[in-house]
């Protein structure tokens, strides 16, 4: 964001608890980073992710990012339904015992781009597809949830070099990072990306 010269705010989850419906839909892009899934929805209350996706249905973007990402779709923990009642897997590595690892994602009609992954899912079933795990399936996404722009990813390009440490990257922190600032002006602008 900084990089990119884009105001921004900070909310944690007792700021968006106690924030409306038209105090979300007061801003263009709502960013939900990695975490824990389950700790991140149960820490927002049901009338929180009920305001969050009445904001998204009436305008406001939404950006996902792993966890985030988990959240728009339908889980068992107080989820924001973006999509539908689509509910989103993990990446198969995770079936493999993999849980951090340095995945190559495929872009549609752009150079292929090693990003930071950490136990993220996978998006079979929603969205126009951005970009594909090495598997296949859908790594990025984006699709929209009634008036608003929506992207989901399930890999970290946000990730600074220190989150790498003892793994293999072929490709340079800088330019995921140069990639999440894609990311983010396009769900910030509702600009549909490359896609299948």
């Amino acid at each position: 964001m900084k990089a990119r010269r884009l105001g921004y705010a900070k909310a944690g989850s007792s700021q968006l608890n106690g924030m409306s419906e038209a105090q979300l839909t007061a801003f263009r892009l709502l960013i939900v980073p990695g975490g824990n899934y389950l700790t991140i929805g149960n820490r927002l209350t049901p009338g929180s992710t009920t305001n969050i996706h009445k904001a998204v249905q009436g305008g406001l973007n939404y950006l996902g990012i792993c966890a985030g990402a988990i959240l728009a779709g339908q889980v068992s923990s107080n989820s924001i339904n973006l999509t539908a009642g689509v509910r989103f897997d993990f990446y198969a590595a995770v079936n493999r015992g993999v849980h951090k690892a340095a995945v190559a994602i495929a872009g549609v009609g752009t150079p292929t781009i090693e990003h930071y992954w950490e136990d993220g899912p996978q998006f079979t079933g929603w969205g126009a597809v951005v970009g594909k795990y090495p598997d296949g399936t859908p790594a990025i996404v984006e699709g929209t949830s009634g008036k608003g722009f929506v992207i989901l990813s399930g890999v970290h390009p946000e990730a600074p070099a220190n989150w790498r440490h003892g793994m293999k990257f072929t490709t340079p922190a800088s330019v995921a990072n140069d990639y999440a600032g894609t990311l983010i002006e396009a769900a910030l602008n509702g600009t549909w990306l490359p896609h299948q």
